[in-house]
C-alpha cells in the first residue's frame, strides 16, 4: 500500500546528471548517480527508481541520509522532508541490492544529492551601527571606511550576490551626495563634490543610512537590511602653502628651505611634479615634506615658478589632490641700464623753436619693472661740436624726453650733432649716445634757367612719348630731399593733355613729352606755361614768384592724315528675305583736311552689298541667305579725293533675321534602314527630320504623316518628339525587297512650309542581328560564276598577247639572220 502510494505522488522536474531516455530518466539500473534537487520543496518526493537483476529482491540505502532520504524494496528513492542547503548542501549515500537472504547482489554504488540554493536567507549587515571619519579635500573615490554585510545563500548564485546602496545621507546640502559606495565591496568614498565641498566649519559629521540587498539588488523579490553609518568630518592640513619668495642670485649654501607641505597622516610618500619642463629642476621635497630650492634663481631668466607636491600610500597611489605651489622670484639690482641701440639717431628742422622736442630718448634695465632697481636717471654729458655753443639740448631726468634749450640751429652752421648721454640706475651706470641731424627745411623756392624757352615746332603725326622739350630749374635747399626736388607742371595751354613732363631724379632736368597725338587742325599754336614745385610744402612766409614759371610756344605743322571713320565698328540688321535694292545700313567718315572722302567695300566675297560712294549708304544687290551667312561682315574703305588719296577702314556687320524658307528634310541618309524577313511582329524603324531655318528656343516642332493615302493599309506614323518619328508596320506580309516610303513632313513656321522625302526600309533576311543578301543579288557586286569567267577571260587575254609577241620576236631574230648572211656575202666584194 505504502508502494503504491509512494508511487502517486506528483514527480518534481530534477535535474539529472545522467540518464537515457525516458527510462533513464525516472527508472534504471543501480549504478552511481548524482542528483540536483532544490532546498524547501515538498517531503516525500520521488527522485528515482531503481531496477534490481534477480536474484536481487530488495535494496539497502545508507550513508548522510540525515533521516530524509529512504528506499523502497521496489528500488523507489524517495525524501521525507524539505532539504536545507544551509545545513548540508551535499549528502553522500551508499545503495546496495540485496537478495532474498540479505546478501549483497549489487554495490553498494555511490549515489550523491546536491542540494541546490533558493534564496531563503535575508542579507544581515554584521554592524547595526557604523561609525568612520574623512578628512576634507581627500581624494574622490579612495575608501575611508567599509561596510559588511553575510547572506547564508550560495555566494555563487544570485540568492547570494549583494548589493550596497546608500539611501539617506543627512545633511544633504543643495541635493548633492557628497558620499558614494561601491555597491559590490560596501567601500564608502567621497565624490568629486565632497571632495571638493566638505567642510568640518560648515558640518563637522554626517549620517548615512545604507542598505544592502540579494539578488544583486536587481529584483523585486530580493531580500534587504539597512545600517546607519556615522561620519565625522576632520580638517585636511594637506593644504597649499602661501606663495615664496625667493632671493635672486642668492649666495647662501644650497639646498635653501623655502616651504613646507603635511600630509594628515604619517607614512607619505611625497615629491614634486614640474608643471614646466625646465632643463633643470631647481627644487626638491624631502619626505617629512620640507620644500628646498637646490641651486640660485635668476629673476631675469625666470621670473617665477609653478609645480605640484604630491603625497602618495605605500602603492604608489595618490592619497589627494597635488597641491600648487608658487615661488616668485624676488629682484635685487643686479643689471645695469642698457642703450636702446648702439647709436640712436633724431632729427630736428633747422628752424625748430626753443624747447621742441626732439624724441624721446629711453633706454632699458632688465631689473623688475616698477621697482627702485628699474628707475633710470638721464643725462647730457658731452656734445660735440659744441659750436656755436654748448649745451644746445636738453633730456628729462626720467622721461628721456630731449628738447631744444638754447636756439633755434641752422643746417648750414653743423648739419649734425653727437651727445653722449649718461643713464643711471640705483647701482650702475652706462653711457649711450644719440645723434642728432639738422633736417634742411624748404625755405628756397626751383628757379628756371631761363623763362622762354622759344618755339618748339611738330608735325601733327609726332610720336607719342617723344621728348620735344628739356627744361631745367635748380633749388639751393639740400640736395636729395623733399625740399630740392622738383616737380614741373603745365598750368596753362594744354587743356587737352596732350603734353606730360618727367623730373630727371638726379638733375632735376625736366622732359616734356607727348601724351596724346597732335592735331594741326584743332590747336595749331598753343602757348606753353610751365611752373617748377617742391613736393614739400614751403616754409610760412616763402612763396613761389615769377621765377619758378617759364614758357614755351607750340606750333603743330599739318600732315596729310587718312580720313577718319566716326566708329570703328558698324552694325546693322535686317531679315534676309529684304527686297533686292533695300538700304541695309550707313557708314561715315571724314577727313581732318576737309577733302571730299570716296567710299568702297572690300571683302564682299558673295556678292551681297553695294555701297554709295559719295553718301556711304549702303544696299543689298542680291538675296540675302541667313543660312548660308547669319552674320556677313566687310570691310568699308574711307578714301580721300585729291591729296595723297590715303584711305582708312572700318568694319561693317550686317546681321540677317531668319524666315521660314527652308523646307524640313531628313536629318541624314537612310540608306540602311531594314526589317528582318519574314516578319514575325509588326516592326518599326526611326527616322529624324531637320530645317536649316532658325529654331525657337523649344527647337524644332515638325509634323509627320504618310504621303500616299495607298499606304494607310501597309503603314503608320507616330510622333516621338518635335524632330523624331517612327514608321511601323500594320502587318508582317511584306515582300523581301525594298520599300520607298513617302513621308511628308511640315515645319509649322511663318509660313508654314512642307517636303514629302523618301524613306528606303528594305526586308531582308537577317544573320546575327545584320541585314544577309546574297552576293548574286546584290547590286554592283558579281556573282562566283561571273567572277570565274572574269578570271578565265583575262588569263585567254594574256595567254593571246604572249603569244603574238613571241611569234613576232621569232620573226624579228629570222629577219636578222637573214640581213646578216646578205652583209656576209656582199663584203668580199666590197674589198
Amino acid at each position: 500500500m505504502v508502494t503504491a502510494w509512494l508511487q502517486s505522488l506528483c514527480l518534481l522536474t530534477l535535474h539529472l546528471t545522467t540518464g537515457f531516455g525516458q527510462e533513464g530518466k525516472f527508472s534504471g539500473p543501480l549504478k552511481p548517480m548524482t542528483f540536483s534537487i532544490f532546498e524547501g520543496q515538498e517531503p516525500s518526493q520521488i527522485i528515482f527508481q531503481f531496477k534490481a537483476n534477480p536474484p536481487a529482491v530488495t535494496f539497502e540505502l545508507s550513508g548522510e541520509t540525515d533521516g530524509i532520504f529512504m528506499i523502497e524494496p521496489d528500488g523507489l528513492l524517495y525524501y521525507t522532508r524539505a532539504l536545507d542547503r544551509e545545513t548540508r548542501a551535499t549528502h553522500h549515500l551508499q545503495l546496495a541490492a540485496l537478495d532474498s537472504h540479505g546478501a549483497t547482489v549489487e554495490g553498494p554504488v555511490p549515489i550523491t544529492i546536491e542540494v541546490k540554493d533558493i534564496n531563503d536567507n535575508k542579507p544581515m549587515f554584521l554592524q547595526s551601527k557604523y561609525e568612520g571619519s574623512v578628512r576634507q579635500n581627500s581624494r574622490p573615490g579612495k575608501p575611508f571606511m567599509y561596510v559588511n554585510a553575510t547572506d547564508l545563500d550560495d555566494p555563487a548564485t544570485p540568492n547570494g550576490q549583494l548589493f550596497y546602496e546608500i539611501v539617506i545621507q543627512l545633511p544633504k546640502i543643495n541635493n548633492v551626495m557628497y558620499f558614494q559606495i561601491n555597491n559590490k565591496t560596501g567601500a564608502i568614498s567621497l565624490t568629486y563634490q565632497g571632495a571638493k565641498e566638505l567642510d568640518p566649519v560648515k558640518n563637522p559629521s554626517y549620517n548615512l543610512v545604507v542598505s544592502v540587498k540579494d539578488m544583486g539588488g536587481q529584483t523585486e523579490n530580493s531580500f534587504s537590511d539597512t545600517t546607519s553609518v556615522d561620519i565625522i568630518v576632520k580638517e585636511n592640513i594637506w593644504k597649499a602653502p602661501d606663495p615664496v619668495e625667493v632671493l635672486e642670485n642668492s649666495t647662501d649654501p644650497h639646498p635653501i628651505k623655502i616651504t613646507q607641505v603635511r600630509w594628515n597622516d604619517p607614512g607619505a610618500q611625497y615629491s614634486l611634479v614640474e608643471k614646466e619642463k625646465l632643463p633643470k629642476f631647481p627644487f626638491s621635497i624631502d619626505q617629512e615634506g620640507d620644500i628646498y630650492v637646490t641651486q640660485p634663481l635668476d629673476r631675469e631668466e625666470k621670473d617665477s615658478h609653478v609645480f605640484y607636491a604630491t603625497a602618495k600610500d605605500d602603492y604608489g597611489k595618490l592619497l589627494a589632490l597635488p597641491l600648487e605651489i608658487h615661488v616668485k622670484v624676488k629682484d635685487i639690482n643686479d643689471n645695469p641700464p642698457t642703450c636702446p641701440s648702439a647709436l640712436t639717431v633724431f632729427e630736428v628742422q633747422e628752424n625748430e623753436v626753443l624747447g621742441s622736442s626732439i624724441g624721446i630718448f629711453t633706454a632699458h634695465d632688465m631689473d623688475e619693472e616698477n621697482t627702485v632697481n628699474s628707475i633710470l636717471k638721464y643725462k647730457i654729458v658731452d656734445q660735440a661740436p659744441k659750436f656755436p655753443s654748448d649745451g644746445l639740448f636738453l633730456i628729462e631726468d626720467y622721461q628721456g624726453k630731449v628738447q631744444l634749450s638754447k636756439q633755434s640751429l641752422k643746417k648750414q652752421d653743423t648739419p649734425q650733432y653727437n651727445l653722449t648721454v649718461e643713464v643711471s640706475d640705483q647701482d650702475f651706470k652706462t653711457l649711450c649716445f644719440l645723434q642728432v641731424n639738422i633736417i634742411d627745411i624748404n625755405d628756397q623756392i626751383p628757379i628756371f634757367e631761363k623763362s622762354d624757352y622759344g618755339n618748339v615746332t611738330l608735325p601733327e603725326d609726332t610720336a607719342i612719348e617723344s621728348i620735344i622739350l628739356t627744361i631745367q630749374a635748380t633749388d639751393a635747399d639740400e640736395p636729395f630731399t623733399g625740399s630740392s626736388k622738383i616737380l614741373y607742371k603745365i598750368v596753362q595751354g594744354d587743356n587737352e593733355e596732350r603734353l606730360v613732363v618727367d623730373t630727371d631724379l638726379q638733375t632735376n632736368a625736366g622732359y616734356v613729352k607727348i601724351k596724346k597725338p597732335l592735331d594741326f587742325e584743332t590747336a595749331p599754336v598753343s602757348n606753353i606755361m610751365l611752373h617748377a614745385e617742391n613736393p614739400e610744402p614751403l616754409v610760412s612766409g616763402v612763396l613761389y614768384n615769377a621765377s619758378s614759371f617759364a614758357s614755351f610756344k607750340l606750333i603743330v605743322t599739318d600732315v596729310n592724315e587718312a580720313p577718319v571713320f566716326s566708329q570703328y565698328l558698324f552694325q546693322e540688321k535686317v531679315s534676309e528675305d529684304v527686297a533686292v535694292g533695300t538700304k541695309v545700313g550707313n557708314v561715315t567718315a571724314r577727313d581732318p583736311e576737309g577733302l571730299a572722302v570716296s567710299y568702297s567695300l572690300r571683302g564682299d566675297k558673295r556678292g551681297w552689298l553695294k555701297i554709295d560712294s559719295v553718301t556711304g549708304d549702303i544696299f543689298s544687290v542680291a538675296p540675302l541667305d541667313r543660312e548660308a551667312e547669319s552674320v556677313y561682315w566687310v570691310q568699308v574703305v574711307a578714301t580721300e579725293v585729291g591729296g595723297s588719296s590715303l584711305s582708312s577702314t572700318a568694319n561693317f556687320h550686317l546681321a540677317l533675321t531668319d524666315v521660314n524658307d527652308n523646307p524640313p528634310r531628313l536629318a541624314k541618309d537612310y540608306t540602311g534602314l531594314f526589317l528582318c524577313h519574314p516578319l514575325s511582329a509588326t516592326g518599326s524603324v526611326i527616322f529624324e527630320a531637320t530645317d536649316d531655318d532658325q529654331q525657337s528656343f523649344r527647337g524644332p516642332q515638325f509634323a509627320f504623316s504618310l504621303g500616299s493615302g495607298s499606304l494607310q493599309n501597309d503603314w503608320e506614323i507616330s510622333k516621338i518628339n518635335g524632330t523624331h518619328a517612327r514608321l511601323s508596320t500594320k502587318h508582317t506580309n511584306f515582300e523581301e525587297r525594298a520599300y520607298e516610303i513617302p513621308i511628308r513632313i511640315g515645319d509649322g513656321g511663318r509660313p508654314p512650309l512642307e517636303a514629302v522625302v523618301s524613306l528606303p526600309v528594305t526586308f531582308c533576311k537577317c544573320v546575327e542581328g545584320s541585314c544577309f543578301r546574297p552576293v548574286g543579288n546584290q547590286e554592283g557586286i558579281p556573282t562566283v560564276g561571273m567572277a570565274v569567267g572574269i578570271l578565265l577571260t583575262t588569263f585567254l587575254v594574256i595567254g593571246i598577247i604572249l603569244t603574238v609577241v613571241f611569234v613576232r620576236m621569232k620573226n624579228d631574230k629570222g629577219k636578222n639572220n637573214v640581213e646578216n648572211a646578205r652583209v656576209s656575202e656582199l663584203r668580199p666584194l666590197s674589198g
